[in-house]
């Protein structure tokens, strides 16, 4: 653990070198004799701790505490003050000082106070490395499989430009952990990421969510509020499940990245927006373009840039460092001993379609380490696989007409259109192309609800 960083502002000679001396042992120390040259090596040695006197030449205590904390707001500052002054230490305390000591005093009552400071100092650090562990883990892209540094390959080349991306794969491949990914790389990587699901807030509140709104626009709105878009200015707006939003929402959406300028609800003024979208989507938009839920427009402005996530089961070679990176994170976070991952668990694994992808592994395997005593438990981490009905089929109340429509619907709908696209939308052709009468395909089309 690196040492503690002190500067010792005092304009008194005797007192700075009888501090260094019983403090520079167990720490780096820095001495300043007024106030401009404690508020200098503040910016140049970005210190731990600031030991400061209050009168001194140039610049006082006072000043520079007002100064440091736009330079540097987690330095702990330790005012030193005469006996009696207690008035001045509170008004210290009041601009941000973390404490105070009265002169003259006891050099062990000061390394007490130095002792308590590094303990929160140390802390600071270890929540900043947990910070940045996660935030590591948010925008890692696991899996060194061809098809994985393919995806991480193209990641980087887009990263370095301003383009507007559109993510697509199914539910659990990564879509978010990407746009973190393209966002760290960025140039906007020191402003925010702000992120929406588009299909989780009802369609009366996702404008408001994303445009902000003015005091008294809607029931319910009592103050003014930002959108997500004036929010991620500078940054970068996570659209995710974009193919969910409604129609209506599209409109103004595009009107918006036309503009790059948005307009609370309820307000008059527009407010400029600077900001990179990433949209990410489980649902095929080219589809739902030819069904009339999406506009062709937005697609086209979102998806300068494609990148298609891959499913688990197309880079099941990744499985082997996917269980023991997500083993050894686990039993990090519930402070269990190091789990073996058995190589029949890996084998097994790879008879799976892993259809919920890394989300589920990564929920499976969480859950097993929970459970696990000395190695990762085979039969807990089985008994949460259904290997024998893996396509996950079921009436789930429904009759087996309804179920069998639903289950083939999509198969349909798939051929159908890739039928019509060879024929370039000629029903004669697709028809043939299909082996079916053209009427029978008019009414299929129809009743798939295709345009």
């Amino acid at each position: 653990m690196s040492l503690i960083k002190i500067v010792i502002a005092d304009d008194e000679k005797t007192a700075r070198i009888a501090l260094k001396r019983s403090l520079i042992k167990k720490h780096i120390i820095f001495e300043a004799e007024n106030g401009e040259q404690a508020i200098n090596l503040v910016k140049d040695e970005s210190p731990d701790i600031l030991l400061l006197d209050i009168n001194m030449p140039k610049k006082s205590g006072f000043e520079v505490l007002e100064e440091i904390s736009n330079i540097n707001k987690s330095i702990i500052c330790i005012i030193m003050t005469a006996y009696g002054s207690e008035r001045i230490a509170v008004e210290a305390l009041k601009k941000g000082a973390w404490n105070y000591i009265a002169k003259p005093f006891q050099l062990d009552e000061l390394r007490t106070l130095i002792g308590n400071a590094s303990k929160q100092i140390f802390l600071q650090r270890e929540n900043q490395k947990l910070k940045n562990d996660i935030l590591k883990e948010k925008s890692t892209l696991l899996g060194q499989s061809q098809i994985m540094n393919e995806v991480r390959n193209l990641i980087e080349k887009i990263s370095k430009t301003d383009v507007t991306v559109l993510i697509m794969g199914e539910s659990g491949t990564g879509k978010e952990i990407a746009a973190h990914s393209i966002h760290n790389q960025s140039i906007r990587r020191d402003k925010p990421f702000i992120a929406i699901n588009c299909s989780a807030l009802p369609k009366d509140l996702i404008e408001s969510e994303l445009f902000g709104s003015k005091k008294g626009s809607y029931t319910g709105a009592i103050k003014d509020t930002k959108g997500k878009f004036e929010l991620a200015h500078g940054g970068t707006l996570f659209l995710d499940e974009i193919g969910e939003m409604t129609i209506d929402t599209q409109v103004k959406l595009l009107r918006v990245l036309e503009e790059k300028a948005v307009t609370p609800i309820g307000g008059e003024k527009k407010i400029s927006t600077d900001i990179r979208i990433i949209a990410a989507t489980n649902v095929n938009l080219k589809n739902a373009i030819r069904k009339g839920r999406f506009r062709e427009d937005l697609y086209y402005r979102l998806s300068v840039v494609e990148i298609t996530m891959p499913s688990l089961r197309d880079h099941l070679e990744d499985l082997p460092l996917l269980f023991h990176y997500f083993t050894k994170l686990f039993c990090s976070v519930y402070s269990k001993p190091k789990l073996k991952v058995t190589q029949k668990i890996i084998e097994k694994s790879k008879s799976y379609d892993w259809p919920g992808n890394v989300r589920e592994l990564k929920n499976i395997i969480e859950n097993t380490v929970v459970l696990s005593d000395e190695i990762l438990d085979e039969y807990i981490l089985f008994s949460r696989i259904n290997f024998s009905n893996q396509r996950n089929y079921s009436l789930n109340g429904r009759s087996f007409k309804d179920a069998k429509q639903e289950y083939l619907q999509p198969i349909e709908e798939a051929l159908v259109m890739e039928a019509l696209d060879i024929s370039n939308q000629n029903i004669t052709k697709a028809a043939e192309i299909l082996g079916m009468k053209r009427q029978y395909l008019q009414q299929k089309i129809k009743s798939l609800n295709l345009n």
